[in-house]
């Protein structure tokens, strides 16, 4: 996929930083050859991994233990023999 493929594919958010924010993202997107969209590009994407990472976790563990006070659910011994059939 090429670059234009790309951006056409891409929103577009306006960013403010600081003069010393903006001056120091510059400096790095110079030394490691990147451009300062792409570090933003990159940031971005970490931070939103981040995040569904965490609401992952978060889900799981309040989904910890919901079955434990049902009555109605057959013992899991009974649901184990069942497959053991196969």
């Amino acid at each position: 996929m090429s670059r234009r493929e790309i951006n056409s594919q891409m929103a577009t958010a306006h960013v403010t930083l600081t003069e010393q924010e903006s001056a120091t993202l510059s400096a790095i997107a110079l030394e490691i050859g990147k451009t300062p969209d792409e570090l933003i590009h990159e940031a971005v994407a970490q931070f939103l991994l981040r995040s569904r990472q965490s609401h992952r976790a978060t889900l799981l563990r309040q989904a910890c233990g919901m079955w434990q006070d049902r009555t109605d659910l057959p013992e899991l011994e009974s649901l184990r023999s069942e497959l053991d059939r196969f």
